[in-house]
């Protein structure tokens, strides 16, 4: 995993309140981990430059089937 930012930690705690959720003490550092995996892995498509003229992909749609 990348460096650490200084503000996780502020960030998580910061994060929850807005949602309203409660994160215990002793839960706060694996709830940290987590968020800094999730936006490593973010990064690889956040970070990924689209052009203009780029289409987005057909959209599915389940095909329903008759019991």
């Amino acid at each position: 995993m990348s460096e650490k930012p200084e503000n996780a930690p502020g960030y998580v705690l910061a994060t929850a309140k807005l949602l309203g959720l409660t994160i215990e003490p002793k839960y706060l550092p694996k709830v940290e981990e987590n968020w800094l995996a999730i936006t490593e892995i973010a990064s690889l498509v956040t970070e990924f430059e689209l052009t203009e003229n780029i289409e987005s992909a057909a959209s599915f749609q389940p095909k329903e089937f008759n019991s």
